[in-house]
């Protein structure tokens, strides 16, 4: 048995500001054939789950290049075509393979190409040929086309979020395929359009709940795989929102009824499965009040990884206009700042402009005479069994503020974010965190209250609002029953 892997990866926030191209790719990662690390990233985990079992099962695997950009903006034509250029001639040198597994985000969207994953996977049947099985894993903040569906024979997707269980769903994938492959299973993909596009967080209910059923599902064998794409707001994208997607085993009837009944019962949580989202000035007052310490307060919107510059100060200046002390805030990208902040040194003042640069949505950039406590080359924070890359980092203090400067863009994921750079977040009152969700799994143990705070700006949160020019589906908020106007 012969099988080929590849990872092509990013999520594309259509309405940023910012623009992707392969700079993004190398700075974040990427690893050219047989340079994959041991340790799996969001959207490869593919790669060390067929090493290990190529090694067990003896079968043979080439490796194609494995690449992940920090979500951005609109990836250029070029870069886009070049990437998947790359990676279509890796397997063509590769043929004949009975497999084709690959590790992909879904939410990618390039200049002339409205669907890079279902280009991609549609290519890649095209090589491998109608009887090769070929498998993908994607992220639930995608979005699913029927291209994807026609042209693979397996699909997992994260099933948490915060994306807790990447690995698994890489695991999955690989199983399901080399079972297909041996002729162990004959799978069949069925997919409900929920017409539904929301804020799905598993931590809580009642997404919680309805997690744990798709996997007793798969636990007591009832389906081979269960999955729920959660769709990414931020993407202009035909194929916007929810979907559920279940496979069975040779039982498309029983299947598509399934995820018919799993996606109504998901349309219904509609409005209400995100947690309760606050003004900035009253999340911060509420984290100054509490006696749980420390409040971790996210800026769920100004997240890099949802293709956003993650350089909003209105957050920081909120908390000096309050005048509170004990706070951590990480991380704020300015790669200006921080080459300030190294060729001044560590225990230097300086008077420093900061933030607020790329978006007149972000505030206003920060001038302050601040401290620096701390400089790091190639600083790193961990998500899972994954490093992440934050570049080069600069600590300053404002008052009793220490505020994370980072070059390269990336969300908050584990508060080793903060001791890596020497703050102690025991020792805080509050820490403010950029990000929507993900850095929930390794905050919760440690923090005493958890607030999200909804601050607008260049992220389009509201889809009843955004300008949507490829979305033709009727599509809940937008749409009070789309179900209804389907049947029309």
């Amino acid at each position: 048995m012969r099988v080929f892997c590849a990872s092509l990866a990013t999520e594309t926030n259509t309405f940023s500001p910012l623009r992707t191209d392969f700079s993004d790719f190398a700075q974040s990662f990427y690893a050219p054939p047989g340079e994959h690390p041991d340790t799996p990233t969001l959207c490869s985990a593919v790669f060390p789950a067929l090493r290990r079992r190529a090694k067990d099962e003896g079968f043979t695997l080439i490796e194609g290049t494995a690449t992940w950009a920090e979500p951005g903006g609109m990836v250029s034509a070029a870069t886009w075509e070049h990437l998947r250029d790359e990676v279509l001639s890796q397997l063509k040198a590769a043929l004949p393979v009975d497999a084709v597994v690959l590790g992909l985000h879904g939410a990618m969207i390039a200049d002339g190409c409205v669907d890079c994953e279902g280009e991609l996977i549609a290519s890649a049947r095209a090589l491998a040929g109608p009887d090769a099985k070929i498998g993908v894993s994607f992220d639930p903040h995608s979005h699913l086309s029927a291209k994807r569906v026609e042209n693979a024979d397996i699909i997992t997707v994260f099933k948490e979020f915060p994306h807790t269980d990447f690995v698994e769903a890489g695991e999955a994938c690989v199983d399901l395929t080399l079972r297909a492959v041996r002729g162990e299973i004959a799978p069949r993909i069925s997919v409900f359009d929920v017409r539904m596009m929301d804020v799905l967080p598993t931590s809580i209910q009642p997404m919680r709940g309805f997690v744990d059923k798709i996997m007793s599902l798969e636990e007591r064998g009832d389906i081979l795989s269960g999955s729920v794409i959660h769709g990414f707001m931020a993407g202009d994208s035909p194929d916007l929102g929810a979907k559920v997607v279940v496979i069975t085993d040779n039982d498309a009837a029983r299947g598509d009824q399934l995820a018919r009944d799993l996606g109504m019962e998901l349309f219904g949580f509609r409005g209400r499965t995100k947690p309760d989202f606050l003004p900035p000035a009253e999340a911060l007052r509420r984290a100054d009040a509490s006696d749980r310490m420390p409040v971790v307060v996210a800026d769920v919107w100004d997240n890099p990884g949802g293709g956003v510059a993650g350089d909003s100060t209105i957050l920081l200046q909120e908390a000096l206009n309050q005048n509170l002390g004990g706070v951590a805030l990480g991380t704020i990208w300015d790669p200006m700042a921080v080459r300030l902040c190294f060729a001044a040194g560590e225990g230097a003042e300086l008077d420093l402009r900061f933030g607020g640069k790329t978006s007149a949505h972000a505030g206003a950039p920060i001038d302050a005479k601040v401290t620096v406590t701390r400089l790091q080359r190639d600083a790193v924070q961990s998500f899972g069994t994954s490093v992440v890359p934050l570049g080069d980092c600069a600590v300053i203090r404002i008052g009793d503020l220490d505020i994370v400067l980072n070059t390269n863009r990336s969300q908050t994921f584990s508060p080793d974010l903060f001791t890596n750079l020497g703050i102690d977040i025991a020792k805080k009152r509050i820490v403010i965190v950029k990000s929507t969700n993900h850095f929930h799994g390794a905050f919760a143990p440690v923090a005493g209250e958890i607030l999200y705070a909804a601050v607008d700006g260049p992220y389009p949160n509201n889809p009843v609002h955004t300008d949507y020019t490829h979305l033709t589906r009727a599509l809940w908020p937008r749409v009070d029953a789309p179900h209804a106007e389907e049947r029309a």
